[in-house]
């Protein structure tokens, strides 16, 4: 799939390419403020995410690549356009059941860790089953554990785990429920970087061995060259895809786009200047 979608199409499909897609998003729009003090943050943005891929959405600073997580995500609301997780268009939901449809399909991952503090590392990792009443199964509990080797420090609370050790533990977290797709937001922008190839190896493995679908945003060339598939922002669109991408590759790129985005900034300021 490449990174525009046909937004006059409906986003159903045969049943084949429906199994493909993970989540769909059809021309969304996010929008800040009102009148002179406007902001697009997202303006028409189209993508489809394939399922079983590891997708990084990149962009320079203020690209918009955040808030299309956090919509995508339904962390935040939209202001036009629509989201689909599977085959649910979660632009429409009820606040319950869009608390549902993240608690029970998608899992987060974040820079902040967001780690209970008075909870161990198994308990923080079983927290989302708790809270949703459901128990864990042990079978893949297990694998979940040996793959982010874990399992001597399930017993240790956050803060006496390394910062590796408790992103690693969010990174269980987010996959013990069996999401149909994790949501990573800079994952790796807190650790050093032993730690982050530890948390990138681990997301990558997820990904060949377990199926999952993870969507990262980071900013990170050498982060984004671990995926199948870098999507790429600049003012609220996306511009470029990249498949088999490297960090070299990533990296003339962003180079090229944060220029045109200094370019477009000079040209407004510009043309604010004219119109004083």
């Amino acid at each position: 799939m490449t990174a525009m979608t046909d937004t006059t199409s409906a986003p159903t499909g045969d049943a084949t390419t429906a199994r493909a897609i993970a989540a769909r998003v059809v021309d969304l729009t996010k929008v800040y403020g009102k009148g002179e003090t406007e902001v697009r943050a997202l303006d028409g943005v189209s993508v489809d995410v394939n399922r079983g891929e590891f997708t990084a959405v990149m962009g320079p600073s203020g690209s918009g690549k955040s808030t299309l997580m956090h919509c995508a995500a339904g962390l935040d609301a939209a202001s036009g356009g629509q989201v689909l997780i599977g085959d649910v268009d979660i632009t429409t939901l009820k606040d319950k059941a869009l608390t549902r449809l993240r608690r029970d399909r998608i899992g987060f991952v974040f820079q902040a860790f967001n780690l209970v503090p008075t909870l161990t590392a198994q308990e923080n990792i079983l927290l989302p089953l708790a809270i949703a009443g459901r128990t864990p199964e042990q079978d893949w509990f297990d694998l979940v554990i040996e793959t982010v080797g874990l399992r001597d420090r399930l017993g240790h609370r956050p803060n006496q785990l390394s910062g590796g050790q408790q992103q690693r533990v969010a990174c269980a977290r987010a996959l013990v429920s069996r999401p149909e797709i994790v949501f990573a937001d800079e994952p790796t922008g807190n650790l050093d970087s032993t730690s982050g190839a530890e948390v990138l190896g681990f997301l990558r493995r997820s990904v060949d061995e377990f199926g999952q679908t993870i969507v990262m945003v980071t900013h990170d060339p050498v982060a984004a060259a671990h995926t199948d598939r870098v999507l790429f922002l600049a003012d609220g669109q996306f511009v470029d895809e990249m498949r088999e991408p490297t960090a070299e590759r990533i990296l003339e790129r962003m180079a090229e786009l944060s220029a045109g985005s200094a370019s477009t900034a000079a040209s407004h300021a510009a043309a604010a200047r004219a119109e004083d």
